[in-house]
């Protein structure tokens, strides 16, 4: 069975830097997967949307339906997975739920305060301004996770509690009742 570690947070929390840290560390071999990465290796014409040639608004519904998708197809084939992602359409979870109940889900939130998400944002400048504000306010309401992290307590110690937490075995998350498991 193929395991999948959920890393899920407002934009800027930190999520990145503490997916490459557990991908480092973590003693099976693990991809880490993030929209990013499509977005940087050029996988979307991201110019072309920003500059509104493409709508990405009508595009939106098909790319994610897509990725999440994909997601399932590379554990179904047997990777294991560190997923960084932002849950931000309240239909997504149930999609997720439905597509990961054959793997061993491993569901984290990531927390940062919102001052630090808002200079995050802005020093990054790869955002739109305001996307991690409205994350903080939203995107963690009514989720239930194996482990919740702050980011504020150092990628080193949450990268060790997240791996003491998935070698336990122990879920009791959203996409383990989804499963039936408790």
């Amino acid at each position: 069975m193929s395991h999948i570690i959920f890393l899920h947070g407002a934009s800027s929390s930190g999520k990145s830097t503490l997916a490459r840290a557990l991908q480092a560390e973590i003693e099976l071999p693990f991809w880490h997967i993030s929209i990013d990465h499509l977005r940087d290796a050029g996988v979307l014409p991201t110019k072309r949307f920003r500059c509104g040639e493409f709508d990405w608004h009508a595009s939106r519904p098909a790319f994610f339906e897509g990725f999440h998708k994909s997601l399932a197809a590379y554990a179904e084939a047997g990777n294991n997975l560190i997923l960084e992602h932002i849950l931000d359409d309240e239909r997504w979870l149930p999609g997720l739920q439905s597509l990961f109940s054959p793997f061993d889900v491993y569901f984290v939130g990531v927390h940062c305060p919102l001052p630090v998400l808002i200079e995050r944002e802005a020093a990054r400048g790869d955002r739109p301004q305001g996307s991690a504000r409205r994350d903080f306010e939203t995107i963690h309401l009514g989720k239930t996770y194996d482990l919740e992290v702050q980011s504020l307590d150092g990628v080193s110690l949450n990268a060790e509690r997240i791996l003491n937490g998935w070698r336990t075995g122990r879920r009791n998350s959203d996409f383990s009742r989804s499963a039936g498991a408790a």
